[in-house]
This record gives structure tokens, sequence and C-alpha cells, in this order.
């Protein structure tokens, strides 16, 4: 059953050392920051953070990147005009670095929540990022061997949840949130709003309650 939390920083509780954590978003669009500000207040070390950014400004990911918390991130676009925390700790050699084609990073994820063992894939085939991986001929195209990308915990901002866990994302905030709910071990959410079960139209609900084990309210605007 899903938990309904009173609050962000009782939403973490748990959140060990050494975890991998998912954590959704497409720059700061649908990005958790409230929960990514309580991930710091809860004080994990030696953290492995996939996203599809590196952190941008000084919130969110670059936040708890800049409190010396995370070990290496996973992600499509490590650098952009305001990643200079991340850049910063790259280039001093104190966090690690696994550039994933964007795509490539969406189905590993997704793999992992569909229990699919790997799966080949042509983007990266005959760069840096297809060393020391099997490659193979398929269709008379090289393709490279990846891997699901499982996580511990997956942090995620939706838009609507109902009392059971069902979840609404609005337009681009969607991202890679429905992916990375079904991809963790433990998933918790923050949405602006929870209503009452049996609101939310069906047609409507991308992630089901099965995939959500906590949910806590923001507040914030749609």
């Amino acid at each position: 059953m899903t938990t309904i939390c009173a609050n962000a920083r009782e939403a973490l509780t748990g959140v060990e050392d050494g975890a991998t954590i998912l954590v959704s978003g497409f720059g700061m669009a649908g990005m958790p920051v409230p929960l990514i500000e309580a991930l710091i207040d809860a004080g994990p070390s030696d953290l492995t953070i996939v996203s599809n950014n590196a952190g941008n400004g000084d919130t969110g990911l670059a936040a708890l990147l800049a409190k010396g918390r995370v070990r290496k991130v996973v992600c499509s676009f490590p650098r952009q005009s305001d990643s200079w925390v991340f850049d910063d700790l790259y280039r001093r050699g104190q966090v690690e670095l696994e550039v994933v084609p964007q795509g490539t990073l969406a189905e590993r994820i997704r793999a992992a929540g569909a229990g699919i063992g790997a799966f080949y894939c042509p983007t990266g085939a005959g760069t840096v990022l297809a060393e020391g991986k099997e490659t193979r001929e398929l269709d008379g195209r090289t393709h490279v061997l990846e891997y699901p990308l499982r996580g511990d915990v997956a942090l995620i901002g939706a838009h609507i949840a109902d009392r059971m866990g069902n979840l609404v994302y609005r337009k681009t905030a969607r991202n890679f949130g429905p992916v990375m709910a079904t991809a963790a071990s433990t998933t918790i959410v923050q949405v602006h709003h929870i209503v009452e079960t049996g609101e939310l139209d069906p047609e409507t609900i991308i992630t089901p309650s099965i995939f959500v084990d906590r949910v806590v309210a923001v507040g914030g605007h749609s």
C-alpha cells in the first residue's frame, strides 16, 4: 500500500549511504526539488545519482552535489550553461561520471522495470561510449549490449496523486518519471495535490499505484 507522508523529510526515511537513486527531471522540468532537499537533510552519502542532467544552478541536484554526497553521476547531459557545480567537482576528480545517450538511458531504466536482462542498441556504436562493451552485428548495423539500470530509490515529481498512489503528470514534467517508478525498490513521489481515490479519470493515470511506495504533497502551481 502507498503511504501518504506528512512531509518530504518523512518520505525520505531509510535512504542509506551508497544508494543508487533515480531522479526524474529534464533540466528543472519535473525535478523533485523538495525531495532532493529532504535527501540532503537526511544525510546519506556515497550516492550514485541517475538522472538526465547533472544539476542546474545551485538548487536540486546541484545542491546535493555541492554537499559532497554524490560519488557518481549517470546521465545524458552533464554539461549545460548552469552546471558549474558538477563541472567543478568533475574537473577536480571528486565525482565520477558515466555518460549514457538519452534514449539508451530511458531504455536501460525501462528494461529494469520490465525485467529485461539486457538489450542491443545501435546508439553509441563505434564511439568511446561503446568501449569495453560487447557488440553484435544485427541487420547490417553494429549494436552495443546494454544492461538494465535499477535504483534503490526513485525520487519523482508528478502533478496529482490519489490516496492509493496513482499518478498524473503535467506536460513535459512527465519525462523520466514513469519508467523510473517501475525500476526502483522504493519509489517516492512529490505531487502538487493529493485527491481522494476515484477522483482521477482512469484514462489519465500514467503510473499506477502498484509502482508507488510513498507520496507527499508539496504544494506549488500546476
